[in-house]
């Protein structure tokens, strides 16, 4: 065996002895499930059940600054960053809602999944709503907001679980709401469970007379077929299967180029195209545009004139639109209505030119074929969640000021970030035009119109960091 060839085998051979681990040790990993939704509950309950935090309170004297700088200073932002490293590895083996969905299952009453949870637009429909739903109530903010959210979440994958399946993440497989993220995200990760088919057949062939006992995969995967990660919680339980299934190293950009072929479909564009980089860029956008400012001074000054004075009255309940008066925070009908108007326009606005500006590339490579478009758009990804990455921190950063810490320069590396994931979907545009067009002179104005689709995003983080 060549020196190079034994020194890839020995981290796949490490890499398997993880898996195994994670399979052996399931009573450990449940333990662990069980503590994370202990701390989950007392951080989401307990600073709901108290007075907001005056100027005098910190991250470390104070439970609601801590639960507000653990949920969206720390948990979102480094979830989405875990995907791109391990796959899903938090779904399987550190999520609350999973772990409550999975053991309300065993518990329910084990109901067949009905026809309309299987439908494929939820990832897309759910992020949207929960977005946009956290801007209403300020979720970043106020912790009624999100016991709110999250709980809500919480309790609805609970109910899910107990209805159908009978052990099963029905909840994480269809409707959870960062289930369509996590799985675009987790496409990108260097390992995940290689599935031997060849391997798995002969498993089969030669111990017929054995019965073999099924994985209990609780995302409910399709283990023989699978090819990628986007859908694998990572949680070992099929580890070494049949001798078959294997923790390894992989190029981030296979299961973009080679596997998205086959499986990219029009709702994972959506949530790219429409979602990460429409709906979650307004949602960080508004609150800082100055644009929303004037088109808001320009709205109130025509109420006022034509006397309608009921769309500038801050009546809302905080459940629909923030209203903490104690807080000097309330959102009037108006504020509430251009968020939402807002939001919308900037998701249609950058959405519809990507959208064009893709099938601008995909025509130029030859041959038009709607799933080469939705082949390619999987190539945004880095650049979609380097964004929402960003957004998040920024969310981070401000919590931060908010103890007196300053990192004056994090626009460099924002910027550094933002070239990386530009040159990552560069190169995964690269792959996949290579093979609808071999020539390399063929393939210049394809990623030349690709280009331009990531120059129009970058422009909307321009704004936010660096213009406005």
């Amino acid at each position: 065996m060549s020196c190079s060839a034994a020194m890839r085998q020995a981290p796949s051979g490490r890499l398997a002895r993880v898996g195994d681990w994670l399979r052996e040790h399931a009573g450990l990993i449940r333990g662990l499930q069980w503590l994370v939704v202990l701390v989950y509950a007392v951080l989401l309950l307990v600073p709901a059940m108290l007075p907001l935090p005056d100027e005098t309170a910190h991250v470390w004297n104070n439970i609601t600054i801590i639960a507000e700088f653990a949920f969206w200073g720390i948990w979102w932002p480094f979830v989405l960053l875990s995907m791109l490293l391990f796959g899903r590895l938090w779904c399987g083996v550190l999520c609350p809602e999973g772990a409550l969905a999975e053991w309300a299952s065993r518990h329910g009453k084990g109901r067949p999944i009905p026809r309309w949870m299987r439908w494929g637009g939820w990832p897309f429909v759910a992020f949207v709503g929960t977005t946009v739903y956290g801007q209403m109530v300020s979720v970043y903010q106020y912790p009624k907001a999100a016991l709110l959210v999250l709980g809500g979440s919480t309790v609805a994958a609970v109910a899910v679980g107990y209805w159908y399946t009978r052990g099963k993440r029905a909840w994480c497989r269809y409707l959870c709401p960062v289930n369509g993220v996590f799985a675009l995200l987790a496409k990108l990760a260097p390992v995940h469970f290689r599935v031997d088919q060849q391997a798995w057949q002969q498993a089969g062939n030669t111990r017929r007379s054995i019965a073999i006992k099924a994985v209990d995969c609780a995302p409910l995967q399709p283990i023989s077929q699978m090819q990628g990660g986007s859908g694998c919680h990572m949680c070992g339980r099929c580890s070494s299967h049949r001798d078959a299934v294997t923790l390894s190293l992989r190029s981030p950009s296979d299961e973009i180029v080679r596997v998205a072929a086959r499986e990219a479909d029009g709702w994972q564009t959506l949530l790219i195209v429409f979602g990460l980089m429409g709906v979650a860029i307004g949602a960080f956008h508004w609150s800082a545009s100055p644009w929303f400012i004037t088109i808001k001074q320009a709205l109130a000054e025509w109420l006022v004139e034509r006397e309608w004075f009921w769309p500038l009255e801050a009546d809302a309940p905080w459940w629909l639109f923030t209203h903490y008066p104690e807080k000097n925070d309330v959102f009037s009908w108006l504020d509430g209505s251009l968020l939402l108007a807002y939001i919308a326009a900037t998701a249609l606005l950058l959405g519809s030119v990507s959208m064009l500006l893709l099938a601008g590339a995909v025509r130029l490579a030859g041959r038009w074929q709607r799933q080469r478009l939705h082949h390619l758009a999987q190539a945004l990804i880095p650049l979609a969640g380097c964004g929402v990455f960003l957004g998040l921190t920024a969310v981070t950063l401000s919590l931060l000021r908010g103890e007196g810490v300053y990192w004056y320069w994090i626009n460099d590396q924002r910027l550094a970030l933002l070239v990386a994931a530009n040159l990552w979907s560069l190169w995964l545009a690269r792959g996949i035009v290579r093979q609808w067009q071999p020539a390399s002179w063929r393939q210049l104005p394809v990623l030349l119109a690709f280009s331009a689709v990531l120059l129009w995003v970058d422009s909307a983080w321009g704004w936010l960091f660096w213009w406005w």
